[in-house]
This record gives structure tokens, C-alpha cells and sequence, in this order.
């Protein structure tokens, strides 16, 4: 064997060893992802005494589903989850539609103060969230829509976050094509919402699955904005399960049963646009 030979066979086998480790430590990752959530589902499927003592087994000798039944006879999981997807909803599509116009408006419309208007979207980006608490307690009181389902939504509407995701996805898109579209006669809205919109499908993905998750998952908001027990939300009612409403002891398959089934909404929500985020504008124009 030529000593070129060697050296690629060499090469080889480090390469390998290479993909083996990179796999060992990507398998590692995903294991130390994927286990608190496995042990999160198994204990649901237990008495508490087992989920109590044997809290890390994956496995019981005695499956039960005694704590969904108690979580939906006992509480008013129902209505907490109408009440989370009807804000879900709501939210998603509104926040959807103004970013998007915000986005385009610094993206593509020049007017005096545009650039200040960006500077101080990245300033509300880097304030923490519960800082602004208060503030959106008094705000809201004043509108007087403090406990209502329009306290709950129209604050959660426009996120800076969105909005400068979609600004930054519309500089990407290329000119000619906005262009094309005037000397067609399409005005500013017309181009935005046919030409423009349509190709901003990624980053619409993106919008949809943050915005989806961020009000699922919402907790703060509705603590300051709602008092009354019918506008309790998945995450208030979790929490106060958390607290020990129900009973007495730990009750922890009780309140990872509720868990569980939280996450299956934004699971599916991921698992149906995760393809659609990778797809990208390239090839609307030619050169």
C-alpha cells in the first residue's frame, strides 16, 4: 500500500470517528431533552404514592389513568382550554396581520421618524417582560377592559419580536418585484398583501408557531388582565393545581396529566409548519 493510500485510509477512519462522536454527543442532547418530558408523561399514568417515591421511573407496575379522570371531573379543565384557545386563535391571527404591516411599513414605506420607530422597537425588545406588568395593569384598567376577553387579547396583538422578524424578512425579498407590481397598477396595500405577503411564507411560519406558543403558553398577561374564574386560562389553571387546589398530598400525576396535555396543541402546531419555515424566496426574480 502507497504511503497515499495510508494517508487517505488514515483520513478516513478520523473522519468516521469524527460522525461517531458528533452522533454520540447529538444523541446525548436529545436523551437529556426528551427525558423530562417522558418522565413528565409517566407519572401522569400513576398514583401519586408510586409518582412520589419512583418519581424518575419511566415504568409503573400499575398504570392508571386515575389523574385524567380527576383533572376533568374535578376542575374545569374544559373551559380553561376554550378559554386558552380562544385567546390562542384570536391572538395568532391578529398578531399575524399587524406585524406584518409594521414590518413592511420599516421595511419598505419611507416617512420622517423611521428609523427612531425601529431604534425603539429593539429598545422594547431588551426591557424584561415583567417590568411592563404594572403598567399594562393601569393601562388596561383605564380602557376598562380589565377582566374581559378584550383585556386579554388586544394587548397581546403586536409583538416587537414579530415585528422585527418580518421587517428583516421583507428587506430580503428583492425590489424589481414590488417594483413589477406598480407598473402593473398595484398600489402600496395591493403589492403588500398579494405580491409581497405570499412570499413571506417562512417567516409567516415562524410568526404563526411564536405566536401560537407565546399565548398558549402566556401567564403574566392574564394574571394582571383577568380575576374572574370563567376567563381562567390553561396556565392560571395549572398553576392553581400546582398551588393544590384539588386536594391534599402531592398530587403530581394530577398536575403532569394537565401538563401533558398542554403541550399536545403546540406539538401539533410545530409538527405541521415545521417544513414550511426552511422554504426560502429564492428564485422570484430572475436575472
Amino acid at each position: 500500500m502507497s504511503s497515499t493510500d495510508a494517508a487517505r485510509r488514515h483520513a478516513g477512519e478520523r473522519h468516521g470517528a469524527g460522525h461517531l462522536a458528533t452522533y454520540a454527543v447529538l444523541t446525548a442532547l436529545a436523551i437529556a431533552y426528551i427525558f423530562p418530558f417522558l418522565v413528565q408523561v409517566a407519572n401522569s399514568f400513576k398514583t401519586d404514592e408510586e409518582a412520589t417515591i419512583a418519581g424518575m421511573a419511566l415504568w409503573s407496575a400499575n398504570w392508571t389513568t386515575a389523574a385524567y379522570r380527576t383533572l376533568f371531573a374535578n376542575s374545569n379543565f374544559a373551559l380553561w382550554t376554550f378559554n386558552s384557545f380562544l385567546v390562542t386563535i384570536l391572538v395568532t391571527l391578529g398578531r399575524v396581520f399587524f406585524v406584518s404591516l409594521a414590518g413592511y411599513a420599516l421595511a419598505r414605506l419611507r416617512f420622517p421618524g423611521r428609523q427612531a420607530v425601529y431604534l425603539m422597537l429593539v429598545a422594547v425588545m431588551s426591557v424584561p417582560a415583567v417590568v411592563l406588568l404594572i403598567p399594562k395593569f393601569l393601562v388596561i384598567k383605564t380602557l376598562g377592559i380589565y377582566d374581559s376577553y378584550p383585556g386579554m387579547i388586544l394587548p397581546l396583538l403586536v409583538d416587537a419580536a414579530g415585528v422585527f422578524i418580518m421587517r428583516n424578512f421583507f428587506e430580503s425579498i428583492p425590489v424589481a418585484v414590488e417594483e413589477a407590481a406598480r407598473i402593473d397598477g398595484a398600489g402600496t396595500f395591493r403589492t403588500f398583501w398579494s405580491v409581497v405577503l405570499p412570499m413571506s411564507r417562512p417567516a409567516l411560519m415562524t410568526i404563526i408557531i411564536l405566536s401560537f406558543q407565546g399565548s398558549w403558553n402566556e401567564l403574566n398577561h392574564f394574571i394582571v388582565s383577568t380575576q374572574s374564574p370563567e376567563l381562567t386560562t390553561l396556565t392560571k389553571g395549572v398553576a392553581s393545581l400546582a398551588s393544590g387546589q384539588l386536594s391534599a398530598g402531592n398530587q403530581y400525576p394530577i398536575k403532569l396529566a394537565a401538563a401533558a396535555l398542554m403541550t399536545i396543541p403546540v406539538a401539533i402546531i410545530f409538527f405541521i409548519f415545521q417544513k414550511r419555515i426552511m422554504n426560502t424566496s429564492g428564485g422570484a426574480v430572475k436575472e
